[in-house]
């Protein structure tokens, strides 16, 4: 004589049943979302390899004297797992929200609605591009070298504000009647204005004229709002100092501060990082200011994975870094290149870091 199944046992298995259908379903529905973790990481006095696989130097300097350098003055980068093409699963976000050095974040953040991951590369190798100019400029700049400075436009953005008004290898001059000497410096005056149209006094061809551009609201890779008028710039400077920077497989500017100390480290007599092994982030201008960047998180603990002690991180990304430092890393925030020097100066000399600026809990 053979029992019938209870109705709970029935029920639980239907339960289970309809609970694996979903979980199966929701692996092929896209999401509204990709995962940032961190990267490689890059030592600026060390190697990389090229686009042939061959190992050069980082950083390669001619016409200048160079110096021998020790440890290592380390850039960091993130990872993006997902695109537009190919979204994470629920499943894998549900692991990385449970995972310290993995962030969720909305992919329109990372992906622009209307741009290819294609168009997207091409852009941060542009951004890269104009940030290793910027570095190599602070860096002579701090040296002592003269360096000029040339801002350049690469392209104007489809359906953008710039569209029409402004072309490839437009020189850009002047905004508002102030004269632009970097990238960085018309992008800052751009958010100033704060949507109020901008007149930039620009050279085609070698006739100078005038155009009048409106910026729009958007957001940038770390969430912020930010006023764009849709070109990509690069500034050409005239170096004294023959610098190639040979890292050709990360994109995005936020490896200028590294870049910059890796410079002056390498022509100059001496080691910045008392032979220690130091990690960093943060854009950087031609003046030396060092800005924020994207993923700092994600960063940390990339740098402290790779075997660093001590991490550089942009004092405007201190909200970030609070109550998420890595056990076995110091963190010291920075606004200026010439502070990161003073820091190192602190670290490599085995002084007193306990007086040094640290990212601190707002109240």
């Amino acid at each position: 004589m053979s029992s019938r199944p209870s109705n709970g046992t029935v029920t639980g298995v239907v339960a289970l049943s309809v609970s694996l259908i979903a979980l199966v379903a929701l692996t092929f529905v896209p999401t509204p979302y990709v995962i940032q973790r961190p990267g490689p990481v890059y030592d600026t006095l060390g190697t990389a390899r090229s686009a042939d696989g061959a190992k050069v130097p980082l950083i390669e300097v001619k016409g200048a004297e160079t110096y021998p350098t020790a440890g290592s003055l380390d850039l960091t980068t993130v990872q993006v797992v997902g695109n537009r093409e190919r979204t994470p699963t629920w499943f894998e976000l549900a692991m990385a929200w449970t995972d310290r050095t993995r962030a969720v974040v909305p992919i329109d953040t990372v992906f622009p609605q209307g741009v290819t991951s294609d168009e997207r590369d091409e852009r941060n190798a542009a951004l890269m591009v104009d940030s290793q100019h910027e570095a190599t400029a602070a860096a002579l700049t701090e040296l002592g070298y003269d360096v000029g400075a040339t801002v350049r436009v690469v392209e104007a953005v489809d359906d953008s504000p710039a569209q029409g008004q402004l072309e490839a290898d437009d020189l850009v001059l002047e905004i508002d009647g102030t004269p632009v000497d970097s990238a960085t410096r018309l992008r800052d005056a751009i958010q100033k204005a704060e949507g109020a149209e901008v007149t930039l006094t620009i050279e085609r061809d070698g006739e100078e004229k005038e155009v009048a551009v409106t910026p729009e609201k958007s957001t940038d890779a770390a969430g912020e709002e930010v006023w764009l008028i849709g070109i990509v710039l690069t500034t050409d400077y005239d170096f004294p100092v023959d610098v190639r920077l040979q890292l050709d497989n990360v994109g995005g500017p936020s490896a200028g501060m590294m870049f910059a100390l890796g410079i002056i480290d390498t022509l100059s007599p001496g080691e910045l990082n008392g032979g220690e092994k130091i990690a960093g982030t943060g854009t950087i201008d031609a003046a030396g200011t060092v800005g924020p960047i994207g993923g700092i998180r994600q960063k940390l603990y990339g740098a402290r994975d790779a075997g660093a002690t001590v991490f550089l991180a942009p004092e405007d990304n201190c909200d970030e870094v609070v109550g998420h430092v890595p056990d076995g890393l110091e963190v010291f925030s920075t606004g200026t290149l010439e502070e990161s020097l003073d820091i190192l100066e602190v670290v490599s000399e085995g002084g007193d870091t306990s007086k040094l600026p640290v990212c601190a809990a707002k109240r």
